[in-house]
């Protein structure tokens, strides 16, 4: 049934949300084949959610000095309020309501950015689906929440599923929404959430993917693509969501990730599951790939997932040298991926197959899994 945004034009959010999910499929679908027709490759049709709205478990909204909650208007900093987002959980925006109606009642600071003056920045909310388990991040510009107390009290008796709430201040003059230094107002500062059969520790800081079921259909795909790995390792790992699944057909994995919050999630995740062949590194991972082709180490398996800006030349190149069997390359950007893919193809690399999946659904962007196969 499909349902219609009130916002549309001034969130610019969602290029499809009134257009029909199926029309978002069919403009994905034939956008991916234009993509990699250079490869001559089977682009496979996209894999789409069986349920469009609701999605997304990580929510930011910024506040107005009236105490309304929104999205930033497209390519400003201006607010535009909103009752319910179609794509947001609606527990979310239960709670944003509730979060509104007390921000009110204590007379709670608002940042304003033109003058740098104001308290409250943003409000992060994450859910983990699975669990029913809600983190409340208040971004702030200040290290003491007045009534943080009073404040904790009333959302964790008006949600129970709320385990913890988290302050987390924020005194650059940036567009970045998180600073370094947090404190936790009332439970432990995280979430536990289940993905494909493990558990994982979600705080605020961590990368976790948006859309939980369609990421269970990547990984599975992921995982499916894997021919009798051994020695994996698994670079730009965030949280080890993918290499501790690996963890299950391989013999040891080695996970790789530069953010020093997620190297701690990870950790705690593999205990936390008991498992024991796989092991996290803090390192970037160009630096660290660079370092394995010096110590000339050996992989037969490489899972890689870069952000959107995609992997570099110098990843690559050593790559050549490590020489693995094959190479699963997770994409959030296909764009890029095509252009890593290119230099793939000049080591002497080549795939046969593009996976796409819709894990933004009425967004323009697109996930995508390949494998890659040594000549």
């Amino acid at each position: 049934m499909r349902k219609q945004c009130a916002i549309e034009k001034k969130c610019g959010g969602c290029q499809f949300i009134n257009k029909g999910y199926e029309a978002s499929l069919e403009y994905k679908n034939k956008k991916m084949k234009k993509l990699f027709e250079e490869f001559h490759v089977n682009v496979h049709p996209i894999e789409g959610a069986k349920n469009p709205y609701g999605y997304r478990n990580k929510t930011i909204v910024a506040f107005d000095h009236q105490y309304h909650y929104g999205l930033y208007e497209e390519s400003s900093h201006r607010v535009v309020p909103y009752d319910t987002c179609l794509l947001h959980d609606e527990k979310t925006d239960q709670i944003l309501k509730k979060i509104s109606q007390l921000f009110r009642k204590y007379r709670v600071s608002i940042y304003d950015p033109r003058k740098s003056r104001g308290d409250i920045r943003h409000v992060l909310i994450r859910r983990a689906v699975k669990t029913n388990q809600t983190l409340v991040t208040l971004v702030s510009n200040n290290k003491v929440f007045n009534g943080s107390k009073n404040f904790c009290k009333e959302m964790t008796k008006a949600f129970p599923d709320i385990k913890s709430i988290v302050l987390n201040v924020n005194q650059r003059k940036t567009s970045i929404v998180l600073g370094d230094y947090e404190k936790v107002l009332y439970g432990k500062g995280f979430i536990i959430d289940e993905l494909c059969g493990l558990t994982f520790k979600i705080s605020s800081k961590s990368f976790y993917q948006i859309n939980h079921d369609q990421c269970e259909a990547l990984y599975d795909k992921t995982l499916s693509l894997l021919k009798n790995p051994q020695k994996v390792l698994d670079t730009y790992c965030g949280i080890g969501t993918i290499g501790m699944i690996a963890s299950k057909k391989a013999k040891e994995v080695i996970g790789v990730e530069r953010n020093r919050d997620a190297i701690k999630d990870a950790n705690d995740n593999k205990a936390s599951n008991h498992i024991n062949n796989i092991k996290f590194i803090c390192d970037d991972a160009t630096e660290f790939m660079k370092k394995q082709a010096s110590m000339k180490a050996s992989y037969d398996t490489i899972i890689m997932d870069p952000p959107r800006t995609g992997s570099t030349k110098e990843f690559i190149q050593a790559v050549k040298i490590l020489n693995p069997k094959q190479i699963v390359y997770v994409s959030c950007g296909p764009d890029t991926q095509v252009r890593d893919l290119k230099e793939f193809k000049k080591i002497g690399y080549t795939f046969t197959d593009v996976y796409p999946f819709d894990m933004f659904p009425f967004t323009e962007h697109v996930e995508t899994v390949v494998r890659l196969d040594k000549k």
